[in-house]
């Protein structure tokens, strides 16, 4: 009898960790079905991804998409202007986020609550509210169909000041006394205390700044117009036919275009999931 009770007892706190287990593989599969569907359509012919019903795999995989994608567009241009334009974009905002993200968190300065809160107002603006402003901006300046055009309007984010601000509010205000009391000020104690101890709310923000500004589609295609100056987003939106497209090149294309994005989440995957998770610690 006891044996029996406790195999139920056993398991009524088994049952909710098999439905935990279904919903997690459930929502894996939601996000991995898209990728493995474009990479099989990448090695299908134009027949195949457009037969209805549905073929999944092809019958031979036709390699030669990729290199059909890589002599109609200049791959090499488009990954040196986007990888540039998410490394420029990326240093900013780990720069000047971070440098408001600890004025914020760590000085207390008059009328810091409602500058704080003007700050995130923004957030609750569409970004294509900002476009026609910013677009007058680069002409005035004569930055269109330039590089610095598709870095600067990105230097800096209320996004990642909020989010920096969250993980500098939960590191204990002690470290400041105590280097004060050293003679340190606050440019010293911002560079050599919070920043170290900051790594994986950093790598977070590097790593969600990147995938924003390597999938940034509206933005390229406002400011440029000239192959020399275009991203991989703008290169593979030209795929598209106005009379018909060619689905397996256009997939082999974002396959060659979304593959540094995958490698670079499977590296740093555990410091921007820990990040993300410490910076919610503390409002």
């Amino acid at each position: 009898m006891i044996g029996r009770i406790k195999l139920e007892k056993s398991g009524r706190r088994g049952k909710p960790f098999w439905i935990i287990h279904v919903i997690l593989i459930a929502g894996v599969l939601f996000f991995v079905v898209p990728f493995l569907w474009m990479a099989l359509t990448s090695l299908k012919t134009l027949a195949e991804a457009t037969h209805v019903p549905l073929i999944f795999f092809p019958a031979q995989a036709q390699w030669s998409n990729y290199s059909d994608v890589l002599s109609t567009l200049p791959f090499v241009t488009f990954y040196k202007n986007t990888f540039l334009m998410a490394l420029g974009r990326t240093l900013g905002q780990l720069l000047f986020c971070s440098l408001a993200a600890y004025a914020f968190a760590r000085i207390k300065f008059p009328g810091r609550t409602v500058l704080f809160v003007f700050m995130l107002s923004v957030l609750m603006v569409p970004s294509y509210v900002f476009l026609v402003p910013q677009y007058l901006i680069m002409k005035d300046l004569h930055w269109l169909n330039s590089l610095q055009a598709l870095i600067v309007p990105g230097l800096f984010s209320s996004f990642g000041t909020f989010l920096l601000r969250q993980f500098f509010m939960s590191l204990p205000t002690e470290l400041d006394e105590s280097a004060r009391l050293d003679g340190a000020n606050h440019l010293q104690i911002y560079w050599h205390i919070i920043l170290p101890l900051a790594k994986s709310a950093l790598i977070a923000l590097a790593i969600l700044t990147v995938l924003w500004s390597w999938n940034d589609l509206i933005w390229p295609l406002v400011v440029n117009d000239s192959t020399d100056k275009m991203t991989l987003t703008v290169g593979l939106a030209s795929l598209q036919g106005e009379h018909g497209t060619n689905f397996p090149v256009m997939m082999a294309g974002a396959v060659l275009a979304s593959w540094p994005m995958l490698v670079m989440f499977i590296i740093f995957q555990k410091s921007f999931i820990e990040g993300i998770a410490i910076t919610g610690t503390k409002g």
